[in-house]
Protein backbone atom coordinates (compact mmCIF):
# COMPACT_ATOMS: atom_id res chain seq x y z
CA UNK A 1 0.00 0.00 0.00
CA UNK A 2 1.26 3.69 -0.85
CA UNK A 3 2.06 4.51 2.88
CA UNK A 4 2.18 8.29 1.94
CA UNK A 5 -1.81 8.34 0.43
CA UNK A 6 -2.42 6.06 3.07
CA UNK A 7 -1.24 8.09 5.54
CA UNK A 8 -2.79 11.31 4.15
CA UNK A 9 -6.31 10.11 3.87
CA UNK A 10 -5.77 8.40 7.59
CA UNK A 11 -5.29 11.85 8.76
CA UNK A 12 -8.20 13.35 6.93
CA UNK A 13 -10.45 11.14 8.98
CA UNK A 14 -8.63 11.19 12.21
CA UNK A 15 -9.23 15.01 12.22
CA UNK A 16 -12.27 15.29 10.19
CA UNK A 17 -15.85 13.34 10.63
CA UNK A 18 -17.76 12.30 7.27
CA UNK A 19 -20.07 15.57 7.48
CA UNK A 20 -17.24 18.19 7.48
CA UNK A 21 -15.34 16.58 4.19
CA UNK A 22 -16.02 18.55 1.13
CA UNK A 23 -17.47 15.17 -0.63
CA UNK A 24 -19.87 14.37 1.65
CA UNK A 25 -23.34 13.62 0.65
CA UNK A 26 -26.59 13.34 2.66
CA UNK A 27 -28.11 11.67 -0.89
CA UNK A 28 -26.12 10.24 -3.56
CA UNK A 29 -29.23 10.79 -5.49
CA UNK A 30 -27.54 10.33 -8.62
CA UNK A 31 -25.33 7.43 -7.95
CA UNK A 32 -28.47 5.18 -6.54
CA UNK A 33 -30.32 6.51 -10.18
CA UNK A 34 -27.85 4.87 -12.15
CA UNK A 35 -27.27 1.88 -10.57
CA UNK A 36 -31.51 1.79 -10.90
CA UNK A 37 -31.12 1.97 -14.54
CA UNK A 38 -28.93 -1.04 -14.65
CA UNK A 39 -31.82 -3.29 -13.12
CA UNK A 40 -28.76 -5.72 -11.33
CA UNK A 41 -30.31 -8.41 -9.10
CA UNK A 42 -30.45 -8.07 -5.70
CA UNK A 43 -27.91 -11.01 -5.77
CA UNK A 44 -25.51 -9.63 -8.12
CA UNK A 45 -22.16 -7.77 -6.64
CA UNK A 46 -21.39 -4.09 -6.38
CA UNK A 47 -18.22 -2.86 -5.33
CA UNK A 48 -17.83 0.83 -4.45
CA UNK A 49 -14.63 1.83 -4.55
CA UNK A 50 -13.06 4.66 -2.04
CA UNK A 51 -17.14 4.16 -0.34
CA UNK A 52 -15.22 4.52 3.08
CA UNK A 53 -17.35 6.53 5.30
CA UNK A 54 -20.14 7.29 2.25
CA UNK A 55 -23.67 6.53 2.86
CA UNK A 56 -24.52 4.70 -0.45
CA UNK A 57 -23.69 1.36 1.34
CA UNK A 58 -26.27 1.75 3.48
CA UNK A 59 -28.56 2.84 1.06
CA UNK A 60 -28.07 -0.17 -1.36
CA UNK A 61 -28.56 -2.43 1.81
CA UNK A 62 -31.66 -0.69 2.32
CA UNK A 63 -32.76 -1.36 -1.44
CA UNK A 64 -32.27 -4.95 -0.46
CA UNK A 65 -28.78 -5.85 -2.51
CA UNK A 66 -27.19 -8.65 -0.51
CA UNK A 67 -23.70 -8.60 -2.20
CA UNK A 68 -21.73 -5.61 -1.49
CA UNK A 69 -18.26 -4.46 -0.77
CA UNK A 70 -16.46 -1.16 -0.04
CA UNK A 71 -12.88 -0.56 -0.43
CA UNK A 72 -11.29 2.30 0.95
CA UNK A 73 -7.69 3.15 1.44
CA UNK A 74 -8.45 4.91 5.51
CA UNK A 75 -9.45 2.30 7.37
CA UNK A 76 -10.87 4.98 9.59
CA UNK A 77 -13.20 6.06 6.81
CA UNK A 78 -14.72 2.36 6.73
CA UNK A 79 -14.76 2.04 10.74
CA UNK A 80 -17.44 5.38 10.24
CA UNK A 81 -19.43 3.46 8.13
CA UNK A 82 -19.28 -0.02 10.30
CA UNK A 83 -20.24 2.01 13.64
CA UNK A 84 -22.96 3.68 11.71
CA UNK A 85 -24.52 0.27 10.26
CA UNK A 86 -23.94 -1.67 13.39
CA UNK A 87 -24.94 -4.79 12.57
CA UNK A 88 -25.87 -4.84 9.67
CA UNK A 89 -22.07 -4.15 8.47
CA UNK A 90 -21.38 -8.06 9.44
CA UNK A 91 -23.29 -8.36 5.93
CA UNK A 92 -21.00 -6.49 3.82
CA UNK A 93 -17.42 -7.07 2.73
CA UNK A 94 -14.84 -3.98 3.75
CA UNK A 95 -11.09 -4.14 2.18
CA UNK A 96 -8.97 -1.20 3.51
CA UNK A 97 -6.49 -1.04 0.61
CA UNK A 98 -4.70 1.09 -2.36
CA UNK A 99 -6.45 0.25 -5.31
CA UNK A 100 -3.51 0.61 -7.15
CA UNK A 101 -1.86 -2.40 -5.20
CA UNK A 102 -4.92 -4.60 -4.32
CA UNK A 103 -5.43 -7.76 -5.99
CA UNK A 104 -8.83 -8.74 -6.25
CA UNK A 105 -9.86 -12.20 -6.16
CA UNK A 106 -13.76 -12.11 -7.18
CA UNK A 107 -14.96 -10.31 -10.13
CA UNK A 108 -18.24 -7.97 -9.92
CA UNK A 109 -20.92 -7.43 -11.73
CA UNK A 110 -21.31 -3.09 -10.97
CA UNK A 111 -18.01 -1.20 -10.23
CA UNK A 112 -19.16 2.17 -8.68
CA UNK A 113 -15.95 5.06 -8.05
CA UNK A 114 -17.38 8.54 -6.79
CA UNK A 115 -14.37 10.75 -6.76
CA UNK A 116 -11.25 8.06 -6.94
CA UNK A 117 -10.36 7.94 -10.04
CA UNK A 118 -9.62 11.74 -10.80
CA UNK A 119 -6.84 11.12 -8.07
CA UNK A 120 -4.92 9.22 -10.46
CA UNK A 121 -2.05 11.42 -11.49
CA UNK A 122 0.42 10.11 -13.99
CA UNK A 123 0.36 6.83 -16.52
CA UNK A 124 1.24 4.69 -13.94
CA UNK A 125 -1.22 5.15 -11.66
CA UNK A 126 -3.64 5.21 -14.36
CA UNK A 127 -2.86 1.66 -15.54
CA UNK A 128 -3.10 0.42 -12.58
CA UNK A 129 -6.18 1.42 -11.27
CA UNK A 130 -7.47 0.47 -14.87
CA UNK A 131 -6.08 -3.04 -14.97
CA UNK A 132 -7.95 -3.98 -11.51
CA UNK A 133 -10.66 -2.48 -12.91
CA UNK A 134 -10.81 -4.89 -16.08
CA UNK A 135 -10.15 -7.82 -14.01
CA UNK A 136 -12.51 -6.96 -11.07
CA UNK A 137 -15.87 -6.23 -13.51
CA UNK A 138 -17.14 -9.14 -15.53
CA UNK A 139 -18.03 -8.42 -18.97
CA UNK A 140 -21.34 -7.30 -19.79
CA UNK A 141 -20.59 -5.82 -15.85
CA UNK A 142 -21.56 -1.99 -15.44
CA UNK A 143 -18.92 0.75 -14.53
CA UNK A 144 -20.36 4.24 -12.80
CA UNK A 145 -17.53 6.44 -12.44
CA UNK A 146 -17.90 10.20 -11.54
CA UNK A 147 -14.66 12.76 -11.89
CA UNK A 148 -14.23 16.39 -11.25
CA UNK A 149 -15.52 18.12 -14.72
CA UNK A 150 -13.48 20.07 -16.90
CA UNK A 151 -14.81 23.10 -14.97
CA UNK A 152 -14.49 21.79 -11.58
CA UNK A 153 -11.78 21.89 -8.69
CA UNK A 154 -8.37 21.22 -10.05
CA UNK A 155 -7.43 20.03 -6.01
CA UNK A 156 -9.31 17.63 -3.45
CA UNK A 157 -8.03 17.63 -0.09
CA UNK A 158 -4.82 19.29 -0.45
CA UNK A 159 -4.00 16.92 -3.74
CA UNK A 160 -3.98 17.44 -7.29
CA UNK A 161 -6.30 16.13 -9.11
CA UNK A 162 -7.18 15.31 -12.90
CA UNK A 163 -10.27 16.57 -14.61
CA UNK A 164 -12.59 14.65 -17.09
CA UNK A 165 -15.76 15.34 -19.49
CA UNK A 166 -17.30 12.09 -21.12
CA UNK A 167 -15.24 12.16 -24.32
CA UNK A 168 -11.99 12.02 -22.12
CA UNK A 169 -13.62 9.27 -19.86
CA UNK A 170 -14.28 7.38 -23.04
CA UNK A 171 -10.75 7.69 -24.32
CA UNK A 172 -9.15 6.99 -21.20
CA UNK A 173 -11.03 3.62 -20.29
CA UNK A 174 -11.01 2.56 -24.19
CA UNK A 175 -13.44 0.54 -26.46
CA UNK A 176 -14.16 -2.27 -23.83
CA UNK A 177 -16.31 0.17 -22.38
CA UNK A 178 -19.62 1.21 -23.75
CA UNK A 179 -21.50 4.79 -22.74
CA UNK A 180 -25.00 4.42 -21.37
CA UNK A 181 -25.32 7.38 -19.67
CA UNK A 182 -23.78 10.63 -19.00
CA UNK A 183 -24.41 13.26 -15.96
CA UNK A 184 -23.13 16.42 -15.60
CA UNK A 185 -23.95 17.38 -11.83
CA UNK A 186 -23.15 20.28 -8.88
CA UNK A 187 -22.54 19.02 -6.08
CA UNK A 188 -22.99 21.50 -3.09
CA UNK A 189 -20.43 20.98 -0.32
CA UNK A 190 -21.38 20.86 3.34
CA UNK A 191 -20.11 24.58 3.63
CA UNK A 192 -22.07 25.38 0.06
CA UNK A 193 -19.28 25.83 -2.31
CA UNK A 194 -20.40 24.36 -5.57
CA UNK A 195 -18.31 21.79 -7.47
CA UNK A 196 -18.86 20.78 -10.69
CA UNK A 197 -18.76 16.63 -11.59
CA UNK A 198 -19.11 14.45 -14.40
CA UNK A 199 -21.32 11.14 -13.89
CA UNK A 200 -20.76 8.43 -16.72
CA UNK A 201 -22.46 4.71 -16.63
CA UNK A 202 -20.64 2.54 -18.59
CA UNK A 203 -20.97 -1.70 -19.57
CA UNK A 204 -18.02 -3.09 -20.23
CA UNK A 205 -18.52 -4.72 -23.78
CA UNK A 206 -14.89 -6.85 -23.92
CA UNK A 207 -11.56 -7.93 -22.23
Amino acid sequence: MNSKSKEHWQNVYQNKKPNETSWFQEQPTVSLNLIRKTNLDHEQSIIDIGGGASILVDKLFDEGFKNLTVVDISEKALDYAKERLGKQSQGITWIAADITEHNFQEQYHLWHDRAVFHFMIGKEAKERYKQNLNEALLIGGYLIIATFALDGPNKCSGLEVERYDTKKLQIELGAQFSLLQSIENEHQTPWGTKQKFTYCLFVKVSI
